[in-house]
């Protein structure tokens, strides 16, 4: 059973300024609540075969994995994908103009868990998730739209 999140959110900044700055892994501590630390190999704009190390704090463990950079078309999408942790996962980031000057970018994260993992764990993990990404999405649109 996979795992399929999608959340967006519309903020009330040019898309460029949204996309450069989601997808900087630089910023990524600054609005992904998952990451304590990330170590981008490279410094600026992601581009395909990138790879970045990010550290999270997951209940009481201390989680280090390696995503690589899939996909990028600056300003419209950005697909990272790890298969360490759990199990692999990929999260996307696209952005399209919400008319305004406004953005709505759309954040999906999705992965396969392992064969033992029960369907009620992958409710409850598709439910953390959808929680999890509606908050960074929120603290994201904060930071910019602050300024």
């Amino acid at each position: 059973m996979e795992i399929d999140v999608v959340s967006e959110i519309e903020i009330a900044v040019p898309r460029e300024r949204v996309a450069e700055f989601a997808a900087d892994p630089a910023n990524a501590t600054l609005w992904r609540q998952i990451f304590e630390e990330a170590e981008p190999e490279h410094v600026g704009s992601p581009a395909v075969g990138w790879r970045v190390v990010f550290v999270s704090k997951v209940l009481a463990s201390r989680l280090t994995y390696t995503y690589e950079v899939i996909e990028h078309v600056p300003g419209e999408r950005l697909v990272m994908r790890t298969e360490d942790g759990p199990f692999p996962v990929e999260t996307t980031y696209a952005w399209e103009d919400a008319g305004d000057g406004a953005t709505r970018m759309t954040l999906q994260t999705s992965g396969e868990p392992k064969k033992h993992t029960t369907k009620l764990a992958v409710r409850l993990m598709s439910k953390a998730w959808r929680k999890a990404d509606a908050k960074d999405l929120a603290k994201l649109k904060a930071v910019l739209e602050r300024g």
